[in-house]
């Protein structure tokens, strides 16, 4: 009878889409327009231009790239071809870059040359400088050793590398033939995704999955009514869990129209949900503060919205979430992280708007959620406080060659730790209501204060520093430093910033920084990072909302 439910494979989501949707329209990107057929013929150009670049079976590959068209293309050609799509954030920077790639092992890097003011070319060359003395297809770089290849996307590239149009162009010696026995072949339970996360000890983790999340899409989709009358608006990156799967995937299997965007911006957002009547909207507290406040300035016909995704249910979010009802549809809200996907819980549609605004909605089909005691993880009753613990075919494969990182997430009768804090309703609701690890959450990303502390550090005059959250109206938190000079320094905070600008991602810059003589210590000799959370407040003042 086989199993219960058909697997399927990332690669060939487009083969079927086209299958069902071919002359429909499936992506618009400014002035261009994609059917399913076309856009599924794409996918095979890349898909084959990456086996003829001499990507193999299970490679990783690493895509650095912001939202276009061919992100899309390659999301799906890169498991096509067999490989492991590995994204990488925009706002990456060179330290960021160096380790990602070198930790993921990724043979070919795919990289934007420049977008905007951001220059990806240089930055690749500063981390690879040996580039232009490596030749054809099996590079090996001093630093990467794993890394054979590097593409650029755009009208420039470095000398050693290839520009993508050149690979698209070589894929003109694949036959049909070997594109089907190559995407044929990839197993549905292997690796396909190594999503990288901020991680609490400061270097971040490669979460992996593989193509199960295909069901986990479907159900959901399938769930909320969602079909191939729906258009979607899609502003979120596309490197994001969020995006990927909220409006990439969700797309693909349903047969849905997608509306890109490079990036976020809310006037050209509310234009074109009123220009393409867009259905669906999807975004953290900061981009519906943004739309709220652009729609207040400059109204725009958004009565074709008939819903949206926020994750809401902590504090800061309820205001947003009851204004996004009135103003724009209603708002389903949901949990997830890379580990567990996005999302693992979910409001659905009929629920009543105080369980959509003040809840995180119920665990889908298949997956759990406990709450248990921070310190014994023993499960508490509804309605109590504690740490959300997790159980599910959702659940990643691990940390990616990290094992004792893995084996730490879970307890010995197996539920997955997310360091997070909640509870369950009567009702059965999910809510989230922060987090236990000492993690910031800026504008929907994930920033491990130990990571921005270790780079500090670095810098002469720095004796002792710590990264806190500081609450933000736009973007929910935002990272202080506070930092302890060493005697006789006189270290300012534009030299502090100097240091870590273009070496991080922006998000992960703190906002200030406040030079002290001393932290507050516990009797075990750690910082007491509460009270300087508090310290903050009590300096800079409570931020006001806009």
């Amino acid at each position: 009878m086989g199993e219960w439910y058909a697997k399927k494979t990332f690669g060939l989501l487009p083969a079927e889409a086209a299958r069902r949707w071919g002359e429909r329209e499936a992506l618009i990107f400014k002035d261009q327009r994609w059917t399913y057929a076309e856009f599924d013929a794409e996918v095979d150009r890349m898909a084959k231009g990456l086996m003829a670049l001499g990507v193999q079976p299970g490679e990783k590959v690493s895509l650095w790239m912001n939202n276009k068209p061919e992100w899309l293309f390659l999301m799906y050609a890169i498991p096509k071809a067999g490989g492991v799509l590995v994204p990488l954030n925009t706002r990456y920077r060179t330290d960021d870059i160096s380790y990602v790639v070198a930790q993921s092992n990724s043979g070919t890097l795919i990289s934007d040359d420049r977008s905007g003011p951001i220059d990806y070319m240089s930055m690749i060359a500063e981390v690879m400088p040996d580039l232009d003395k490596a030749a054809g297809t099996e590079q090996q770089l001093k630093n990467f050793p794993d890394l054979r290849r590097v593409v650029f996307a755009g009208e420039s590239k470095l000398e050693g590398s290839f520009s993508l149009d050149e690979v698209i162009a070589m894929g003109a010696s694949v036959s049909d033939d070997e594109l089907a026995a190559r995407a044929n072949a990839v197993d549905p339970d292997e690796l396909t995704l190594i999503g990288y996360t901020s991680g609490t000890t400061g270097d971040p983790k490669g979460v992996m999955h593989n193509h199960i999340n295909i069901r986990c899409v479907a159900d959901r989709m399938a769930m909320l009514g969602i079909t191939f009358n729906d258009t979607h608006i899609c502003y979120l990156p596309l490197f994001h869990a969020y995006g990927l799967s909220e409006v990439a995937m969700s797309c693909i299997v349903t047969g849905a129209r997608q509306i890109l965007m490079e990036t976020f911006d809310a006037a050209l957002a509310l234009d074109l949900i009123e220009s393409e009547k867009v259905t669906l909207a999807h975004g953290f507290e900061a981009h519906w503060n943004d739309l709220l406040r652009e729609q207040e300035t400059q109204p725009r016909n958004v009565s074709s919205l008939r819903l949206g995704t926020l994750p809401a249910g902590t504090e800061s979010t309820i205001p947003t979430a009851e204004k996004a009802q009135d103003v724009f549809c209603p708002t389903i809200s949901g949990f997830g992280m890379t580990e567990i996907w996005a999302y693992a819980s979910m409001s659905f549609a009929t629920d009543t708007r105080e369980q959509r605004v003040n809840a995180s909605g119920f665990p889908i089909n298949g997956v759990e959620f406990a709450i248990g005691d921070p310190d014994t993880s023993e499960i508490l009753p509804p309605n109590t406080e504690g740490e959300l613990m997790f159980k599910g075919y959702t659940l990643m494969m691990g940390y990616y060659e990290k094992p004792e990182a893995t084996a730490n997430s879970f307890t010995d009768d197996g539920w997955f730790l997310t360091g997070d804090m909640g509870m369950l309703r009567e009702d059965g609701q999910l809510v989230f209501m922060g987090r236990y690890k000492d993690m910031l959450k800026v504008g929907g990303e994930n920033v491990a204060p130990a990571e921005i502390e270790a780079r500090l550090f670095e810098l002469p005059g720095v004796k002792d520093v710590a990264v806190v959250a500081y609450p933000d109206p736009r973007l929910d938190e935002v990272g202080i430093a506070f930092i302890i000079r060493t005697d006789g320094t006189n270290l300012t905070e534009e030299e502090v910033l100097a240091h870590v600008k273009g070496r991080i991602a922006s998000f992960k810059i703190p906002r200030q920084v406040i030079f002290v003589d001393e932290f507050p210590m516990t009797s075990s000799g750690k910082i007491q990072k509460v009270k300087l959370r508090a310290l903050a407040l009590e300096i800079l003042g409570t931020p006001k909302v806009a």
